[in-house]
């Protein structure tokens, strides 16, 4: 009797777990769905109006469900805003987004868009100077910040960057281009002959090329 017992009592203890199993799976289901049907929907919304270029709607959709703590609708919203023209706005989503997940490189791109619409320079190299202290070797941040510091005519600095860009893609025209200057100003000019001459090759006839050699010669 005892053995008859014991089973009884592993028998229901197994049917106990699987019951208390289903339920939560069930409750997680239900919660899931119930949770994310009108984000989706309110993001499905948001496209639809930027598809249409009516950034007013597309950024009142999200309002609509606008959560303080919640990454993806700061980020959707730090663009659409930034496609209205709301800058400033547009900024404070982008670091809303970026507080909410350090780590992530996407906002801090973000960011920049209406960084860079306000003239904020001194914010937009310091969003660059995090990813690149995340991701050392982003090809993007490292081609834009030597863009930035060629603009500002500080080529030494320019160089270091464009060099990472160029060690990764040897056959960009955008790179290369702006390496080849970039040497010239410093008067690398066997280096930028040689990097004109590759940008001939990538687009023949290539009318920045033909000046920097122009100039060399």
């Amino acid at each position: 009797m005892e053995t008859v017992k014991n089973i009884q009592n592993s028998t229901f203890k197994i049917f106990r777990h699987f019951a208390i199993s289903l339920f939560l799976l069930c409750s997680f289901t239900l919660f899931s769905q119930t949770n994310y049907t009108p984000l989706q929907e309110a993001f499905s919304r948001s496209q639809e109006f930027e598809g249409r270029g009516n950034f007013t709607d597309a950024i009142s959709s999200m309002k609509s469900i606008y959560q303080e703590d919640s990454y993806e609708i700061n980020l959707r919203l730090g663009w659409v805003t930034y496609l209205n023209g709301s800058f400033t706005e547009s900024a404070a989503y982008y670091q809303k987004a970026v507080k909410l997940k350090p780590y992530a490189i996407e906002p801090k791109f973000g960011y920049v868009y209406p960084a860079s619409a306000l003239g904020n320079w001194d914010q937009v190299i310091s969003q660059y100077n995090d990813i690149l202290t995340i991701d050392p070797q982003n090809t993007l941040a490292n081609y834009r910040m030597g863009s930035i510091y060629y603009g500002r005519k500080d080529y030494t600095k320019a160089e270091k960057y464009l060099e990472k860009v160029i060690n990764l893609y040897p056959f960009d025209y955008d790179s290369m281009i702006l390496f080849a200057w970039v040497n010239y100003k410093l008067g690398k000019l066997r280096e930028a002959q040689v990097m004109f001459n590759k940008v001939l090759l990538h687009k023949p006839k290539d009318t920045s090329a033909l000046e920097g050699l122009s100039l060399i010669k």
